[in-house]
């Protein structure tokens, strides 16, 4: 099924300008095009339509996949009288006895988390098995790191970094041209100068190769 997604305003992540009313066209796991969302409902009256509310971008990628899915233990929502419900570090994760499952449940929940700020990629090389397949298994991409980030590590991308270094590496593709995969996320806000100043943790959705794989309830 065609599903148009639809946002206030909608940025490509090159250098094309941002389009207002703009629209991504997903078939399957593909874009299949991005333009203004009355041109692609026209083209594609058959089309399932999600209308978001804000800004849709390309997805972001996190620099610190190892500090935030191998040396930080995400809590499942039953240890929060106990462990609370931020990622534990330090003396607090040495104190855990971490087998390799509970390692790959961490990892899957720390994942949640990331595409709940809009994550579809990290960077970081991952030495656990658990941990690549908690990546791998929600379609978050893995891509090299050069040199270590010099923010603290934070699920939102955008700390410490403007939006063009934030987005992962693949930007929407121009109008006609089909064939990359539908990855993208949606921003409650009006603009890039407010998604900068609120942060990814504005995310509404999150698309990796056309499966909508967080929506805020």
């Amino acid at each position: 099924m065609l599903t148009i997604h639809a946002a206030d305003l909608l940025v490509t992540g090159d250098q094309r300008p941002a389009l207002p009313g703009g629209a991504v066209l997903v078939d399957g796991r593909e874009c299949a095009d991005v333009g203004p969302c009355e041109e692609l409902m026209a083209a594609h009256p058959a089309a399932r339509v999600r209308r978001w509310p804000g800004l849709l971008t390309p997805g972001l990628l996190n620099p610190y996949g190892p500090e935030l899915l191998e040396h930080a233990y995400h809590p499942d929502p039953r240890e929060a009288d106990e462990l609370g419900t931020e990622p534990l570090t330090g003396d607090a994760l040495a104190a855990l006895a971490m087998s390799d499952a509970r390692r790959g449940a961490s990892a899957r929940r720390g994942v949640q988390r990331m595409l709940a700020h809009g994550t579809v990629a990290v960077a970081g090389e991952l030495r656990r098995p658990a941990v690549v397949d908690a990546v791998r298994r929600a379609g978050v991409s893995l891509e090299e790191r050069f040199g270590r980030p010099v923010s603290p590590p934070s699920l939102d991308p955008l700390a410490g970094r403007p939006l063009e270094e934030a987005m992962a590496p693949s930007p929407l593709p121009p109008r006609g041209m089909p064939g990359r995969d539908a990855t993208f996320a949606v921003f409650d806000v009006p603009d890039e100068t407010a998604l900068a100043a609120r942060g990814a943790g504005t995310c509404v959705a999150t698309v990796v190769a056309g499966r909508l794989v967080y929506r805020r309830r």
